[in-house]
């Protein structure tokens, strides 16, 4: 049982202690954790540490040690023990606290009124967490919503740069076919063409003949003619 703790003496949140020690919030609790493993004790509301100035020395002890946290979280436990067992501390028991309440009025009320401002500052510091997890809870489902909207849109543009590829694609298979039946009937033309020409050749050639094989038998025919005529001569 703690009893270093001084009468009225303030306590803070592990939120205060992170900005008193100027850490952060998740290493102020790594920090308890480190101080109880090795034996450190802390005021307690539940779960929830509350810290006192003696806390935050110990805290700001890890924070600037060289030396392995665990050897200076002992060395602050051996303090503890040493401080807790002197004589003189102040006993915090439920019994020594009823029997220290101020007999005053004027006193008791100040008690009473630290305490509700207390329970008030508790309050409120309960108030803001739920409000601070519930803004959480809403800037965590925008991101989620945001991160569907970004991975439908990159799916939607994805399938629109598909199709247009695609459509390309045909587009260009298209013109290809087009130009290779254009190439193909140009061909066959001039296939045909060259044919035509062949045949026209040939019958010229077999027309040429002919006429030649005629000019051949008429001068045949007029040469055996004047000869006939010489001999009857």
């Amino acid at each position: 049982m703690r009893h270093d703790i001084q009468p009225n003496e303030q306590a803070f949140s592990t939120k205060e202690v992170a900005e008193e020690v100027g850490i952060a919030t998740p290493t102020v609790r790594k920090y308890g954790q480190i101080l109880e493993r090795n034996g450190y004790e802390f005021l307690k509301d539940g779960d929830r540490r509350i810290f006192v100035q003696s806390d935050i020395q110990a805290l700001i002890a890890l924070r600037d040690t060289d030396k392995p946290l665990d050897d200076t979280a002992k060395d602050l436990v051996l303090q503890q023990k040493e401080l807790l067992e002197s004589p003189g501390g102040t006993e915090i028991a439920l019994n020594d606290t009823y029997e220290n309440l101020p007999q005053d009025p004027n006193q008791l009320k100040e008690v009473l009124l630290y305490v509700a401002n207390e329970l008030a500052a508790a309050r409120e510091m309960n108030v803001q967490l739920k409000n601070d997890m519930a803004q959480l809870k809403t800037n965590v489902s925008q991101l989620q919503q945001d991160h569907h909207v970004i991975s439908s849109s990159i799916g939607n543009s994805a399938q629109r740069t598909n199709a247009k590829i695609e459509r390309i694609i045909d587009q260009q298979n298209v013109h290809y076919e087009t130009l290779l039946q254009q190439e193909r009937e140009r061909s066959e033309l001039l296939q045909k063409e060259i044919q035509k020409m062949r045949e026209e050749q040939k019958n010229e050639w077999n027309s040429q003949n002919d006429f030649n094989k005629r000019l051949e038998e008429e001068i045949q025919k007029r040469k055996w003619g004047w000869l006939t005529a010489i001999f009857r001569k």
